[in-house]
């Protein structure tokens, strides 16, 4: 709309859009990034979903995300101390597989 000439804000059209059920083409192939084993185990949850810890380096948790760049994705793992809340160390790769680095 903004390309004929109406003064128009973003979230206007995402608005209407949404009421009328109506979705925006999304560019490009889309990715599939899970690719889960349902057969597959789940993990133990070895701190009972309790994210603290009453002193400094008693309970460190890690986690695994990507992020998407123009180049394809990038993988990020990274440990976080649960008593001070900040990351104590991170890698970052281009693939699934962070060599040297056991969580």
């Amino acid at each position: 709309m903004m390309r004929e000439g109406f003064p128009v804000a973003r979230c206007t059209i995402e608005r209407l859009m949404h009421d009328m059920g109506l979705q925006g083409v999304i560019r490009g192939k889309p990715v599939r990034t899970t690719m889960s084993d349902k057969a597959a185990p789940c993990p133990l949850d070895h701190v009972n979903r309790r994210f603290y810890a009453p002193a400094p380096n008693m309970l460190w948790v890690s986690d695994f995300t990507y992020v998407a760049t123009w180049a394809g994705f990038v993988y990020v793992a990274f440990v976080i101390n649960t008593y001070a809340r900040r990351i104590v160390g991170w890698r970052a790769s281009r693939g699934t597989f962070l060599r040297g680095w056991v969580l």
